[in-house]
């Protein structure tokens, strides 16, 4: 059966090494965020890295996740003290489950805020596709998605909650009420 894997990429307004109150309640507010949604139905994984180092994102060992990559807009630092970007990478059972989890509780929440914490840049934030059972997607696959939905628009291959598809490539009607998912 298909996974839907979901990629999400933000530029912050500081480093992730600021010590502002801001920063600090960014990294607080994402980890309670992260516990809850492991837990979520149909989550099924997230990219973390290999030895458990959160500190560094590029020169982390991420697995099966490969190596850790951003879309060709983030012009910002590549350093531990100068990295001022958010990116998740995950794997649902499908749309709802997804929906729910983005939409409701804690992240919902946290959506509120984003302008707080995230610039404004322009591009798509996120970023869906489905992947066979067997295929752990890897960052560069996410980045290679993001980059087409913001070139092409959506469509099977790249898309976000507003223009869905079915894994037979079939659009789908996203209901935006609230703790409603995805409409077949």
């Amino acid at each position: 059966m298909p996974q839907l894997a979901l990629y999400t990429f933000g530029v912050l307004r500081s480093p992730l090494a600021d010590a502002t109150p801001l920063t600090r309640e960014f990294y607080e507010t994402g980890a309670a965020v992260y516990r809850r949604i492991s837990r979520h139905p149909g989550y099924l994984a997230h990219a973390e890295p290999a030895a458990g180092d959160q500190g560094e994102l590029f020169g982390a060992d991420w697995g099966a996740w490969g190596d850790f990559t951003v879309p060709a807009w983030y012009d910002k630092g590549r350093t531990a003290t100068t990295t001022a970007l958010a990116a998740t990478l995950s794997l649902w059972t499908g749309l709802d489950p997804a929906f729910d989890a983005v939409h409701t509780g804690l992240h919902r929440a946290a959506l509120n805020r984003r302008h707080d914490w995230f610039e404004r840049t322009g591009h798509p934030n996120h970023v869906f596709w489905w992947v066979s059972d067997d295929v752990t997607p890897t960052w560069r696959d996410g980045v290679s998605r993001l980059e087409h939905l913001r070139d092409h628009g959506a469509a099977p291959y790249a898309f976000t909650f507003r223009q869905a598809f079915a894994p037979d490539g079939t659009p789908i009607t996203v209901s935006r009420r609230r703790g409603q998912g995805p409409a077949r």
